[in-house]
């Protein structure tokens, strides 16, 4: 095995290994798992800095690993995989502080990190998956490892909420399965491949069937990029603790419906061969049904992570939106959104958990004047807020200007219809936490004031970075490494190849 062939499995060691040894250790072994936790992620960062400067050198990362008679796993680093490998380190390494923080005390924490680095490990390999095997492998492994996660507390809810997030996850694996069959039956490939695997072979092959492939592939994606009718098992997973909660939104399950929507479309069908066969116009109304569903039933939650629950729904929809208008200019969209919308989302959830770990708010309607006691959290809560709003100059105005650009290249102004509602219906139900929190009066008497104005620095540090990152993203959009340099060349790959 190569150096360039041994990165891709190490990517994925790198929180596998330590993920093991951490079931392993007594709950009393606090700093030898907070220092593998946290050893583990950085390394896992530094393995994807070496391959992030070998792609911009040219260099192919690739490993092919025998499975299955026909068919192997096989992991590769391309552009798109980069950067949502990219995603997931840096999330991975805050939200893995910050979740040291949050559990502090707990029981179970041994269990609880071992399956936080099983999940990770599953999301690289989804993300590094050069064919739908390999895709299918990791992505049911993703649900197993984040099932303990969602049931950690073990209440009857929370006992519940699993239940409900395996019948749906398992239906949508089954799906899939019989999708990537079929088309290996069908076309003899499952490869992803530049410009899609069927750009040569859809002559040959009856439209019915490869429409048929097409919707048991993207239905059973849908589940975990909870596009409607597949998203209930999201707003009961909010039982979930806010470190899990942001994994499940921002990190990996959601993601990688998305993700894995994206690469079928491009790189399975080819996008020129699914406009062809008039599959692209469905996805697009799905998608914005979808958007404006989420954010209408945001509107409508007074439990603070139900809200976001309901507004990753209607977000997640912005990539499956883009990929599916069919332009270069909408695909940056798309992709750019994959990062954005991490960042802006873990953001909320840190806060969630702040606001719920110190001050025990569970309810939009008990924040008033929390700003006075958390001013920082709710800064982070702000800007975030902002950015899924779509204000200038943060991460989500990015997305939203390329999307409405990219609807009036492919000749759909109704989406920016659809783009506009979102926008205020964001606004109706974000603003509304922001002003009771910055500019009503406060209640006499927080619950679980411990008299500091904010909150251990495990919980803060974490917050404010996903927050600047946010930021960041927005501010620096114009530079060749931001996500937008990324996506924007991504999307010349995609429609070049």
């Amino acid at each position: 095995m190569t150096w360039s062939s041994a990165l891709p499995v190490l990517v994925i060691l790198s929180s596998l290994g330590p993920g093991l040894v951490i079931f392993g250790l007594a709950e009393h072994r606090t700093r030898a798992r907070t220092a593998l936790n946290v050893a583990a992620a950085l390394t896992k960062l530094g393995l994807v800095g070496i391959i992030l400067v070998g792609v911009l050198r040219g260099e192919q990362f690739q490993a092919r690993i025998p499975f299955v008679p026909g068919a192997d796993l096989l992991l590769r680093v391309d552009s798109f995989a980069l950067l949502f490998v990219s995603l997931s380190t840096v999330l991975w390494l805050v939200t893995t502080i910050y979740a040291v923080g949050y559990l502090e005390g707990s029981t179970q924490r041994s269990r609880f990190f071992g399956f936080f680095s099983l999940s990770v490990s599953a999301t690289m390999g989804i993300a590094m998956a050069g064919n739908l095997l390999t895709f299918f492998v990791f992505y049911e492994l993703l649900t197993i490892a984040t099932y303990p996660l969602v049931v950690h507390e073990g209440t009857p809810a929370a006992l519940r909420a699993g239940t409900t997030y395996l019948r749906y996850t398992f239906f949508g694996g089954a799906l899939l399965l019989v999708g990537t069959a079929a088309l290996y039956v069908t076309v003899g490939s499952i490869d992803f491949v530049d410009g899609g695997v069927l750009r040569s072979a859809a002559e040959s092959s009856s439209r019915a069937t490869l429409v048929f492939i097409f919707v048991l592939l993207l239905a059973g994606l849908s589940v975990k990029a909870a596009v409607v009718p597949f998203h209930g098992w999201l707003p009961a997973a909010m039982v979930a603790p806010a470190p899990v909660s942001a994994l499940l939104h921002a990190v990996a399950v959601v993601k990688a419906g998305a993700f894995g929507i994206t690469r079928v479309i491009y790189e399975v069908y080819g996008i020129r061969v699914a406009a062809r066969l008039g599959l692209m116009r469905p996805v697009v109304v799905i998608a914005a049904v979808t958007i404006i569903y989420g954010s209408l039933k945001a509107l409508a939650q007074h439990d603070l992570k139900r809200r976001l629950a309901y507004s990753t729904v209607s977000q997640v929809s912005y990539i499956v939106l883009g990929t599916a208008l069919v332009g270069t200019i909408s695909t940056v969209g798309a992709v750019v959104h994959l990062v954005h919308q991490g960042l802006m989302k873990v953001t909320l959830f840190f806060c969630a958990g702040n606001l719920a770990h110190e001050l025990h708010i569970h309810d939009v309607r008990e924040m008033r004047g929390v700003a006075r006691r958390m001013p920082l959290t709710m800064l982070a809560f702000t800007l975030a807020s902002l950015g899924m709003i779509g204000i200038p100059p943060l991460a989500g105005f990015i997305t939203k200007w390329y999307l409405g650009a990219g609807a009036l290249e492919a000749h759909a102004p109704w989406v920016i219809v659809v783009l506009l509602a979102s926008s205020l219906l964001n606004a109706a139900y974000l603003l509304p936490i922001v002003y009771d929190a910055w500019f009503r009066e406060p209640r006499t008497e927080w619950p679980g004031r411990t008299g500091g104005r904010e909150i251990d620095g495990w919980l803060l540090g974490p917050t404010l970075t996903a927050a600047a990152l946010a930021l960041a993203a927005g501010v620096f959009a114009g530079t060749s490494l931001s996500p937008l340099g990324w996506a924007i060349r991504i999307a010349r790959e995609e429609f070049t190849g």
